[in-house]
């Protein structure tokens, strides 16, 4: 609560210096708006519904996609992570994708997909499932190889060890990797929606490129801030409970 409230002090802070700065002509209103023309271009999108019809649209492509990535890349990190083929193959192209900006994704996806939502969901695929392969084979390959000696010492088999020993093991790496994943679908979405124009549904990407073809920076503004809040409530609500679980779970919290 007190890093919260010392949070909310400073960014209070820094709009009032924001908007100070506007009001004496330092900054053009065209290039930086001032924060009352941000809150009420807010409060207008929120009554209309448009700032609301957004957010739920892109919320149900974001959790789609990011879904699917996981469920893909967790089965394909566990075998880099167990066979040495997979690993000089698999591992390999998966590092080299995970580099690759999730924009590149885009012109591929309108040639093969055109302007639909598959498009759209397969570029957050590919910005989401490479990021859990690469975390998922970290993660297994971080476990104290002595869980895996005591287990079989113990008389645990093969599958045993992985399923009940290493997997879980592995855990607080992997969920690492899925919120790192998260915040590469994020970015993976937005890019789509930038460039993807479709009919069944506008979200925040969307916002955001109408602002900048209208010159609208208040709208630009207002996009962002709540794209900022989403991604908090998010590590607040679904990874930090999970991690702090986790960790607390294999004695590796301070």
């Amino acid at each position: 609560m007190k890093r919260f409230l010392t949070a909310a002090a400073v960014f209070a802070a820094l709009v009032v210096a924001w908007e100070a700065l506007v009001r004496a002509g330092i900054w053009s209103p065209v290039m930086v708006p001032s924060p009352l023309s941000v809150v009420e271009y807010i409060v207008g999108a929120v009554r209309d519904g448009t700032l609301w019809h957004a957010t739920l649209v892109t919320l149900r492509r974001l959790a789609a996609g990011y879904l699917l990535g996981v469920v893909v890349g967790v089965p394909l990190g566990l075998l880099t992570a167990r066979f040495k083929f997979c690993e000089d193959t698999l591992g390999i192209i998966a590092l080299g994708l995970q580099t690759l900006p999730s924009i590149c994704w885009v012109p591929l996806a309108m040639l093969w997909f055109g302007q639909t939502e598959t498009a759209m969901l397969f570029v957050v695929v590919m910005g989401t499932v490479w990021s859990v392969v690469i975390a998922t084979d970290n993660g297994i390959r971080n476990v104290p190889p002595i869980y895996a000696r005591a287990a079989q010492t113990m008389g645990s088999n093969r599958w045993h060890t992985w399923v009940k020993v290493k997997l879980p093991a592995s855990l607080p790496f992997v969920v690492s990797g899925m919120k790192q994943g998260w915040a590469f679908a994020w970015r993976s979405l937005m890019a789509a929606e930038v460039y993807v124009t479709i009919l069944t549904g506008f979200g925040l990407g969307h916002l955001l490129h109408y602002g900048r073809e209208l010159h609208a920076m208040d709208q630009v503004i207002a996009i962002m801030l709540m794209i900022i809040l989403i991604g908090l409530l998010a590590d607040k609500v679904l990874f930090s409970p999970w991690e702090r679980f986790l960790h607390r779970r294999w004695g590796v919290t301070k």
